[in-house]
């Protein structure tokens, strides 16, 4: 819940149980706007150090379904670094605007998004 509106365009986060959350989120590529809503899952976990998420998500004309690894250990002066490494699939509408423009806007989300977790955990 601390973190989870820090994705941008994220509205709200359903818990469901101790491994799964859907994410309402309104999503942007150039003129392309959609609504999805993603349940995620937390397939794999050896706490505190890594987990496994796995996703799905549907809008009107899009779908999206992917999956992210989150590795965490000792970094210098006691800080703590996240390895991390995603793999999305965009279907439809969204995924007609070109890869080349996908890839600059999820990069730009990307970044804010771990600003913001940063700023928060840091708070």
């Amino acid at each position: 819940q601390k973190v989870g509106g820090c994705g941008p365009g994220v509205e709200r986060v359903e818990v469901i149980d101790d491994k799964r959350f859907r994410i309402h989120a309104k999503v942007g590529i150039g003129l392309i706007r959609a609504t999805f809503a993603v349940d995620v899952e937390r397939t794999e976990e050896q706490a505190p150090d890594f987990a496994v998420l796995r996703g799905t998500g549907k809008a009107p004309g899009s779908a999206v379904d992917g999956s992210a690894e989150m590795t965490l250990s000792d970094g210098p002066d006691g800080a703590t670094v996240m390895d991390w490494r995603t793999e999305v699939h965009i279907h439809g509408k969204l995924a007609s605007v070109g890869a080349r423009l996908i890839e600059g806007t999820a990069k730009k989300m990307i970044g804010q998004t771990f600003d913001c977790v940063r700023a928060k955990l840091e708070a």
